[in-house]
Protein backbone atom coordinates (compact mmCIF):
# COMPACT_ATOMS: atom_id res chain seq x y z
CA UNK A 1 0.00 0.00 0.00
CA UNK A 2 1.62 3.71 -0.92
CA UNK A 3 2.03 5.73 1.62
CA UNK A 4 -0.07 9.11 2.02
CA UNK A 5 2.79 10.72 3.78
CA UNK A 6 6.32 10.98 2.67
CA UNK A 7 9.43 11.94 4.27
CA UNK A 8 9.98 15.58 3.22
CA UNK A 9 12.73 16.78 5.28
CA UNK A 10 13.76 16.96 8.54
CA UNK A 11 14.24 19.69 11.20
CA UNK A 12 17.39 20.11 12.29
CA UNK A 13 18.45 23.49 14.32
CA UNK A 14 16.88 26.95 14.50
CA UNK A 15 17.37 30.06 12.54
CA UNK A 16 17.84 33.71 14.11
CA UNK A 17 15.89 34.51 16.91
CA UNK A 18 12.19 34.64 15.07
CA UNK A 19 11.03 31.10 14.96
CA UNK A 20 12.63 30.14 12.00
CA UNK A 21 14.39 26.50 11.38
CA UNK A 22 16.71 24.81 9.33
CA UNK A 23 15.50 21.70 7.53
CA UNK A 24 17.90 19.06 5.80
CA UNK A 25 15.98 17.86 2.83
CA UNK A 26 14.97 14.26 2.32
CA UNK A 27 13.30 14.99 -0.90
CA UNK A 28 15.09 15.61 -4.56
CA UNK A 29 16.34 19.03 -3.68
CA UNK A 30 16.08 21.58 -0.85
CA UNK A 31 14.50 24.11 -3.81
CA UNK A 32 11.90 21.72 -4.15
CA UNK A 33 10.84 21.30 -0.44
CA UNK A 34 11.22 25.42 -0.26
CA UNK A 35 7.84 25.56 -2.89
CA UNK A 36 5.57 23.46 -0.54
CA UNK A 37 3.17 25.87 1.06
CA UNK A 38 2.00 23.07 3.68
CA UNK A 39 4.20 20.17 5.34
CA UNK A 40 2.94 17.71 8.10
CA UNK A 41 4.63 17.64 11.09
CA UNK A 42 6.19 14.36 13.33
CA UNK A 43 4.49 11.12 13.20
CA UNK A 44 0.72 12.70 14.06
CA UNK A 45 1.23 13.95 10.24
CA UNK A 46 -0.23 17.60 11.86
CA UNK A 47 -0.41 20.15 9.41
CA UNK A 48 1.38 22.98 9.46
CA UNK A 49 1.45 25.73 6.82
CA UNK A 50 5.06 27.00 5.04
CA UNK A 51 4.63 30.64 5.72
CA UNK A 52 7.84 31.66 3.62
CA UNK A 53 11.11 29.54 2.74
CA UNK A 54 14.30 29.67 0.86
CA UNK A 55 17.25 27.60 0.40
CA UNK A 56 20.27 28.10 1.94
CA UNK A 57 23.36 25.77 1.14
CA UNK A 58 22.15 23.26 0.58
CA UNK A 59 18.85 23.40 3.17
CA UNK A 60 15.90 24.80 3.92
CA UNK A 61 15.35 27.58 6.10
CA UNK A 62 11.50 28.09 6.87
CA UNK A 63 9.12 29.90 8.76
CA UNK A 64 6.96 27.73 9.67
CA UNK A 65 2.63 28.95 10.82
CA UNK A 66 2.77 29.28 14.81
CA UNK A 67 6.73 29.72 15.55
CA UNK A 68 7.09 32.49 16.02
CA UNK A 69 10.54 32.15 18.79
CA UNK A 70 13.95 30.35 19.07
CA UNK A 71 12.29 28.70 22.10
CA UNK A 72 9.37 27.63 19.89
CA UNK A 73 11.52 26.81 17.35
CA UNK A 74 13.94 24.34 19.41
CA UNK A 75 11.57 22.39 20.44
CA UNK A 76 11.21 21.20 16.62
CA UNK A 77 14.79 20.45 16.46
CA UNK A 78 15.48 16.85 14.92
CA UNK A 79 11.54 16.44 14.39
CA UNK A 80 10.53 14.93 10.63
CA UNK A 81 8.50 16.82 8.36
CA UNK A 82 6.10 15.11 5.48
CA UNK A 83 4.35 16.25 2.12
CA UNK A 84 1.15 14.53 1.03
CA UNK A 85 1.59 13.09 -2.02
CA UNK A 86 -1.03 14.46 -3.75
CA UNK A 87 0.54 18.12 -2.97
CA UNK A 88 3.36 16.66 -5.74
CA UNK A 89 2.49 15.50 -9.37
CA UNK A 90 5.03 13.48 -10.39
CA UNK A 91 6.28 13.11 -14.67
CA UNK A 92 5.34 10.39 -16.40
CA UNK A 93 7.59 7.01 -15.25
CA UNK A 94 8.88 8.98 -12.36
CA UNK A 95 8.18 7.39 -9.33
CA UNK A 96 8.41 8.19 -5.10
CA UNK A 97 11.37 6.25 -3.57
CA UNK A 98 9.37 4.96 -1.15
CA UNK A 99 6.73 3.19 -3.65
CA UNK A 100 9.82 1.51 -5.17
CA UNK A 101 10.89 0.16 -2.18
CA UNK A 102 10.45 -3.60 -1.42
CA UNK A 103 9.41 -4.10 -4.77
CA UNK A 104 9.58 -7.30 -6.52
CA UNK A 105 12.11 -7.09 -9.84
CA UNK A 106 11.33 -9.86 -12.12
CA UNK A 107 13.08 -10.72 -15.74
CA UNK A 108 10.77 -9.76 -18.76
CA UNK A 109 11.75 -12.89 -20.62
CA UNK A 110 11.96 -16.17 -17.85
CA UNK A 111 9.95 -14.56 -15.13
CA UNK A 112 13.48 -15.18 -12.84
CA UNK A 113 12.63 -13.15 -9.75
CA UNK A 114 16.05 -11.76 -8.65
CA UNK A 115 14.76 -9.85 -5.50
CA UNK A 116 13.17 -6.28 -3.90
CA UNK A 117 14.51 -3.10 -4.26
CA UNK A 118 16.11 -2.43 -0.94
CA UNK A 119 17.62 0.86 -1.82
CA UNK A 120 17.26 3.18 -4.89
CA UNK A 121 20.88 5.16 -5.01
CA UNK A 122 20.87 8.43 -7.17
CA UNK A 123 23.84 8.74 -9.23
CA UNK A 124 22.77 12.15 -11.25
CA UNK A 125 22.84 10.28 -14.34
CA UNK A 126 19.99 7.93 -13.88
CA UNK A 127 18.78 5.82 -10.55
CA UNK A 128 20.43 2.82 -9.85
CA UNK A 129 17.93 0.29 -8.26
CA UNK A 130 19.90 -2.01 -5.26
CA UNK A 131 18.23 -5.29 -5.88
CA UNK A 132 18.47 -7.39 -3.17
CA UNK A 133 18.19 -11.54 -3.40
CA UNK A 134 18.66 -14.76 -1.49
CA UNK A 135 22.19 -15.21 -2.30
CA UNK A 136 23.33 -11.78 -3.93
CA UNK A 137 22.86 -8.11 -4.47
CA UNK A 138 22.15 -7.07 -7.84
CA UNK A 139 22.33 -3.27 -9.32
CA UNK A 140 19.91 -2.39 -11.61
CA UNK A 141 20.20 0.86 -13.79
CA UNK A 142 17.02 2.48 -14.05
CA UNK A 143 17.06 3.30 -17.43
CA UNK A 144 14.38 2.94 -20.27
CA UNK A 145 16.77 0.24 -21.77
CA UNK A 146 16.53 -2.02 -18.64
CA UNK A 147 13.30 -1.52 -17.26
CA UNK A 148 10.28 -3.02 -19.26
CA UNK A 149 7.85 -1.54 -16.60
CA UNK A 150 7.25 -0.79 -13.21
CA UNK A 151 4.00 -1.38 -11.65
CA UNK A 152 4.08 0.51 -8.05
CA UNK A 153 0.60 -0.35 -7.28
CA UNK A 154 1.44 -4.20 -7.49
CA UNK A 155 4.81 -4.19 -6.36
CA UNK A 156 6.03 -5.56 -9.16
CA UNK A 157 9.22 -3.84 -11.57
CA UNK A 158 9.89 -5.97 -14.64
CA UNK A 159 13.51 -5.89 -16.16
CA UNK A 160 15.46 -6.73 -19.44
CA UNK A 161 18.93 -6.92 -18.26
CA UNK A 162 21.39 -5.88 -20.61
CA UNK A 163 24.13 -8.11 -22.26
CA UNK A 164 26.72 -8.81 -19.36
CA UNK A 165 24.99 -6.89 -16.65
CA UNK A 166 24.96 -9.54 -14.05
CA UNK A 167 28.33 -11.37 -14.95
Amino acid sequence: MKKQYLEAGKIINTHGIRGEVKIMPYCDSAELLAEFDRLFIGKEHKEIEVVRARVFKGTVIAKLDGIDTVEEAEKLRNVMLYMHRDDLELDEDTYFIADLIGAEVRDADTGFVYGKIADVMQTGANDVYVVKGEKREYLVPAIADVVVSTDTDGGVITIRPLEGLFD
